[in-house]
C-alpha cells in the first residue's frame, strides 16, 4: 500500500472481522481495534491478525479514515451510537451487520455526518483460501474506495448502487434461506435418530447431491453458530413481516437455534451432542 492509504479501525474483530482485518493487514494497511472491555479470545484474534488495540474509542475514531462494524445483529445500533456519541464525522462508517435495511437506515440517520456504507459478507471468514464477499451499496466513492482498499485480497467487494438497505436486503435473503435450511436438516436428523433411521435417512440424502441433509458434519457447527445465527433470522423476521411475506418459520428457526444456546464456537461437541442439546436445551 502506499503512504496515502487509509487507517482502518475494526468494532469488533469476532472470528469474521478479525479475518477480514486480516485481509488488510495482508497489504500493509493499519488497523485498530477497540480492545476495552473484550475477552480474551478477542484479543489473541486481533493479534494474531496484527491490529493494533487501542483501548479508548475516540482515539480509535480520531486515527481512522474508515470503520467497519463487524458485530452480533443486535449490537449494531448501540455501536453505532457510540461512535456518533463521540463523534465521527467526514469519514467513512461502513456497516456490515446482517441487520434488517430498517434498522441499517436507522444507523445511517445516527452516523449523519459520516460517509455511511450498506455493507453484508457473505461466506466464510478469508482464511485458508476462502474468498467472501462484500456486497456494499453507497456513495459511489465510498464504494469505490472500498473496492480500493481490498484489491488484491480474499475479500471481493460486489457494488449494488446507491440505495443504503439493499446490502442487508440481500445478506437476510440469502440468510433465510441458508441458515434455516441447516436448521431443518438438524431436526430431520433429530427425528431420524430417535426413530433409530439415521443411517437410512444418510443413505436417502446421499441419492440427492447438494443436499444439506448429506452434510452430517455441519449439525455441530449450526450448535457452535446458534448464538450469531439466531439474531439474524430475528433480523430477516422482522424485514419479513416489513414486506408482508410470513415470518412465523424465521421466528420459529430462531427459537430452535436459542435451543443451542449453551454452544459457542470451538466447543467440542459432535453430532450426537448437537442433537441431544436439540433435544434437551442447552
Amino acid at each position: 500500500m502506499t503512504r496515502s492509504a487509509p487507517t482502518v479501525g475494526i468494532l469488533h474483530p469476532g472470528s469474521m472481522g478479525a479475518a477480514v482485518a486480516g485481509q488488510l493487514r495482508s497489504r500493509g494497511v493499519e488497523v485498530l481495534w477497540h480492545s476495552a472491555a473484550r475477552s480474551s479470545a478477542t484479543a489473541a484474534r486481533a493479534e494474531a491478525a496484527g491490529l493494533v488495540a487501542v483501548r479508548d474509542l475516540s482515539v480509535l475514531l480520531e486515527r481512522a479514515d474508515v470503520v467497519i462494524s463487524l458485530c452480533p445483529p443486535a449490537a449494531a445500533e448501540d455501536v453505532a451510537r457510540q461512535v456518533a456519541e463521540h463523534g465521527f464525522a467526514g469519514k467513512t462508517y461502513v456497516e456490515a451487520n446482517a441487520i434488517a435495511p430498517q434498522r441499517m437506515l436507522r444507523i445511517a440517520n445516527l452516523l449523519e455526518g459520516a460517509t455511511v456504507v450498506d455493507a453484508a459478507v457473505v461466506g466464510s471468514p478469508p482464511v485458508g483460501g476462502k474468498r467472501p464477499r462484500l456486497y456494499a451499496a453507497g456513495p459511489p466513492v465510498a464504494v469505490a474506495r472500498l473496492r480500493e482498499l481490498f484489491a488484491s485480497t480474499d475479500v471481493r467487494v460486489h457494488p449494488l448502487g446507491e440505495e443504503i438497505g439493499k446490502a442487508s436486503a440481500l445478506k437476510l435473503a440469502y440468510t433465510s434461506y441458508q441458515k434455516v435450511s441447516r436448521v431443518l436438516a438438524a431436526l430431520a436428523y433429530g427425528v431420524a435418530d430417535a426413530g433409530g433411521v439415521a443411517d437410512e435417512l444418510l443413505d436417502l440424502a446421499g441419492q440427492r447431491p447438494g443436499s444439506y441433509l448429506a452434510e452430517t458434519g455441519y449439525i455441530p457447527k449450526t450448535a457452535g453458530r446458534a448464538w450469531r445465527w439466531g439474531p439474524e433470522l430475528d433480523e430477516a423476521a422482522d424485514l419479513l413481516a416489513e414486506v408482508g411475506l410470513p415470518d412465523e418459520l424465521m421466528r420459529a428457526a430462531s427459537a430452535v437455534l436459542a435451543r443451542w444456546d449453551g454452544a459457542r464456537d470451538g466447543i467440542d461437541l459432535d453430532i450426537a451432542g448437537a442433537l441431544r442439546q436439540l433435544r434437551e436445551g442447552s
